[in-house]
């Protein structure tokens, strides 16, 4: 992990009971889980856009990229292999969770979007429609 990775916490626990009669006892509460927001890098051309996302120790099967309407939301979950016979004795996140979501311009062609990961780095292509590119008018003499 880098540093500039950011980190989420969501609070399972008071988003599955508020509101809600009290327990008679108090059982422990689930640790909160972390969701990590991969750095990224996006680079925009005439052509459409790049995306390059840092996601470490996520294999293909645990990775998704979807699209619905105009949001693009990747996720994915580290997988951290522990040889064995070793126990952890410190461990700030064991199993690495990564979202992330963003806007697209109606200018980029989603269904068009190609994706590409290589050695923890995603990388999305996602071209312009042909009628937002940018084109060359001729202008004749006469």
């Amino acid at each position: 992990m880098t540093d500039s990775n950011q980190v989420v916490q969501r609070d399972q626990a008071n988003a599955a009971g508020q509101g809600g009669a009290v327990a008679q006892h108090r059982e422990e509460a689930p640790a909160p889980a972390m969701t990590l927001i991969p750095a990224v890098d996006i680079f925009e051309t005439a052509a459409g856009v790049t995306l390059w996302a840092d996601l470490p120790g996520v294999p293909r099967e645990k990775l998704e990229v979807n699209v619905h309407d105009s949001s693009l939301r990747i996720e994915g979950e580290a997988v951290l292999p522990m040889p064995s016979g070793l126990r952890v004795q410190h461990a700030e996140v064991r199993q690495p969770r990564y979202a992330r979501t963003f806007t697209l311009s109606p200018d980029l062609d989603a269904s068009a979007i190609e994706a590409n990961l290589q050695d923890g780095v995603l990388k999305l292509t996602i071209p312009r429609r042909d009628e937002a590119r940018p084109r060359r008018i001729e202008v004749s003499v006469g």
